[in-house]
């Protein structure tokens, strides 16, 4: 049986973004803005804006739940490994 997901605009590099959620992985939220024409690439590090000044590393594999509101960023990996 599939599980009940909805429409939820979230915000991607202060970009509108569309998913289905309410629970979504990482790749899928990247994924997503990409097609919806946010300018990153698969790889970028994905980090979940939780006010305050607080954020959260989002891996790909990562499930969250997300609600209207939500805001990500999505940087380009260090490349000073």
């Amino acid at each position: 049986m599939e599980a009940h997901t909805h429409d939820v605009t979230i915000t991607v590099n202060e970009r509108p973004v569309v998913v289905k959620g309410p629970r979504i992985s990482g790749r899928d939220i990247k994924q997503a803005a990409i097609a919806q024409g946010v300018p990153i690439q698969a790889d970028f590090v994905l980090s979940e804006e939780l006010g305050q000044g607080h954020t959260r590393i989002i891996g790909d594999g990562d499930i969250i739940a997300v609600h209207p509101g939500s805001r990500f960023l999505a940087i380009a990996p260090d490349d000073n490994s």
